[in-house]
């Protein structure tokens, strides 16, 4: 597999497009958008653009298809950014013109549900932006997180590398975004105990590959975009990160299990394993219960990596998942995990 290239990057002024290929929730909360969209113009001095689908609740995968064409086809848009993820990217990827985005290479920045994307500009040979859709991150309450900003404002406009570094403090808990009240006032948080190192023994640097757990087992189960070769992933530094679904322990083990029968987890030397998000609307976990689910999802990757990858290094607790701050995680870009420093660096 040919390695990724990163595209060129947009600079202040530039046209930034902004696209719903999940979900049209910007229809449904437009506070949160609306501040993404501000946060765009005023603190990253980009011009976003809207599609027909943008903030449209149900529309088809052709409909969804057709603004990803055009945000890739027009030469005045210089970046892509999704408002926010989903469940049904998988049922896009189909009716995508593989030829058209090759050809007109742009950075793409999403999460979650965008993982398919994320996975197809990587084989279209387009490193891409695993973070900050626009209503989670952008259009964070109260003000954008300082470690979020930076890293988005780097991976927007530079080129080079960026060291991650583990925050002192995290959110997994969310507040009404139909409330106006919610946007004013800083959203609470909860100290943070740094990253957990397994076997950091080594250096390790190679293309970043994974994105969010469930989508890539679905994309497995579809059979789509992800190489039959495991060989095509060699040396690669696998990063992963869970939804606000909360899949158990068990079910997280299960679906690296079945990684590891595809001989998919022994090819990359390196694990960045995001933390955990173990709180929901549907299952607000008190302050016991998210540690105990935390440590439980940290106990099924070490069970399937020392069952399939005994030699791999693993760090968990990355700021790049559905927690508060985000870092962005370069799709195919390189990332250094030197195990003795305990330092995370990405080339941007």
């Amino acid at each position: 597999m040919t390695s990724p290239a990163y595209p060129p990057k947009p600079v202040p002024g530039d046209r930034i497009a902004i696209i719903s290929p999940s979900s049209g929730l910007p229809g449904l909360f437009p506070l949160p958008y609306e501040l993404g969209l501000q946060r765009l113009r005023e603190d990253f001095g980009l011009e976003p653009v809207e599609y027909p689908t943008t903030r449209k609740m149900g529309s088809t995968p052709k409909e969804r298809a057709d603004d990803i064409h055009a945000a890739f086809a027009d030469p005045s848009v210089r970046a892509v950014m999704a408002s926010i993820g989903g469940d049904d990217q998988i049922t896009v990827l189909p009716l995508l013109d593989r030829e058209l985005i090759r050809a007109n290479p742009k950075p793409f920045f999403g999460t979650s549900d965008n993982t398919n994307l994320l996975v197809l500009l990587h084989n279209l040979g387009i490193v891409a932006y695993h973070g900050a859709c626009l209503m989670t991150e952008l259009g964070r309450p109260y003000a954008l997180h300082p470690m979020t900003a930076d890293s988005v404002r780097a991976a927007l406009f530079t080129s080079g590398p960026y060291e991650l570094r583990p925050a002192t403090r995290y959110r997994d808990t969310d507040r009404d975004w139909a409330d106006p009240a919610t946007f004013d006032r800083e959203p609470d948080s909860q100290a943070a105990d740094g990253w957990i190192w397994h076997q950091p023994d080594r250096l390790v640097e190679g293309r970043a590959w994974g994105g969010n757990l469930e989508i890539l087992s679905w994309l497995l189960m579809a059979d789509r975009e992800i190489a039959r070769d495991p060989a095509a992933y060699e040396g690669g530094v696998l990063f992963l990160e869970t939804s606000e679904e909360l899949p158990s322990g068990e079910e997280v083990f299960r679906i690296l299990r079945n990684m590891g029968e595809r001989g998919l987890l022994a090819r990359f030397p390196a694990l960045l394993m995001a933390r955990a998000k173990a709180w929901s609307f549907q299952q607000p976990n008190k302050a016991e219960d998210k540690l105990r689910y935390a440590a439980e999802q940290r106990e099924a990757v070490l069970r399937a990596l020392t069952a399939y990858a005994p030699h791999t290094m693993a760090v968990f607790d990355v700021d790049f998942g559905h927690t508060d701050p985000q870092l962005v995680i370069p799709y195919g870009g390189t990332v250094s995990v030197d195990g003795p420093a305990r330092r995370i660096t990405v080339t941007y």
